[in-house]
């Protein structure tokens, strides 16, 4: 099969995503500054959600470029990666408009390092339908990156329990790491 109803259909839905991540902000209760205040903290959690967003979209659109071709496994790592990114409009929200609490804080990065193994999920699966020569394999390499992120969101889901402040930096931090599209899918086009 080829890979374009896949991507297709995950464009969509990262799309209807970012939509109803929008539909979920509420106006200020005001007209003034304090009122606009007041909501910083959900636009802060919205603005790190929707770069999150355009970082899967953005990593996913380069990955499926040296693709060849999607089998029945492929199709399902890719579901089990949009379930994960189909949470983040639930606890952005939930985050936002509880921003002194950890346990929003906390599981918004459950889901951050859940979606994380399930896009490694769907690497190797890729990998693994394409063998050992494929170019996503040399691109990827050990993925250190991909690594290094999910040692960040666990270590910023450990910090709530100190500071949830700590963690909103972690996942700033992991957000800054990949804002860069991966450019080692480029490097083997």
């Amino acid at each position: 099969m080829q890979t374009t109803r896949l991507e297709a259909f995950s464009d969509g839905v990262i799309a209807i995503l970012i939509t109803i991540m929008v539909l979920e902000l509420r106006l200020p209760e005001g007209a003034d500054a304090a009122a606009l205040r007041a909501l910083v903290p959900t636009l802060a959690a919205y603005v790190m959600s929707f770069i999150y967003l355009g970082i899967y979209w953005n990593n996913h659109r380069h990955m499926f470029h040296v693709v060849d071709r999607v089998t029945g496994g492929i199709l399902w790592a890719n579901l089990h990666l949009l379930f994960w990114l189909s949470l983040v409009p639930f606890v952005t929200n939930w985050m936002g408009e509880h921003p002194h609490e950890p346990l929003p804080t906390a599981i918004y990065g459950v889901v951050l390092i859940c979606a994380a193994i399930a896009y490694t999920i769907l690497v190797r699966t890729i990998i693994h339908a394409q063998g050992p020569q494929s170019k996503l394999k040399a691109a990827v390499g050990r993925d250190n990156k991909g690594n290094v992120s999910m040692l960040l969101y666990a270590v910023a889901i450990a910090t709530t329990a100190v500071r949830h402040e700590i963690a909103w930096a972690f996942y700033a931090l992991v957000a800054l790491i990949w804002l860069v599209p991966d450019r080692r899918i480029e490097r083997v086009l």
